[in-house]
């Protein structure tokens, strides 16, 4: 596997499947993503919001992108979400198969 120096992982919370679904249809309708996977749950949040410990079920989002494309993801991002601090988190990915990591880059830009 090649090492990667640009694809990305995005990491979004959503507070429901329906913002979810429509936020992971928009990134990759528009290219700003390859792909977005759900991860159907809910997952358990727990957070520090406006000084109270709070607990939250949510749904994950994990979207597959390159760095180039990671102002105009984010922008689309918090246009979509409904929550006032989105989390929007880019980790890189190090390595990947030379096949899907050409894929990405394809799918990731216009």
């Amino acid at each position: 596997m090649p090492p990667s120096k640009t694809a990305r992982i995005v990491l979004v919370t959503c507070g429901n499947l329906i913002e979810a679904r429509r936020i992971a249809a928009k990134v990759v309708r528009k290219r700003l993503a390859a792909c977005a996977t759900i991860i159907l749950g809910p997952v358990q949040s727990v957070y520090r919001w406006k000084g109270k410990v709070e607990h939250a079920r949510e749904q994950l989002l994990l979207i597959k992108t390159v760095e180039k494309q990671l102002p105009a993801l984010e922008a689309e991002i918090k246009r979509l979400h409904s929550y006032d601090v989105p989390e929007i988190l880019a980790l890189p990915a190090l390595w990947g198969s030379a096949d899907y990591l050409s894929w990405l880059s394809e799918n990731s830009l216009d």
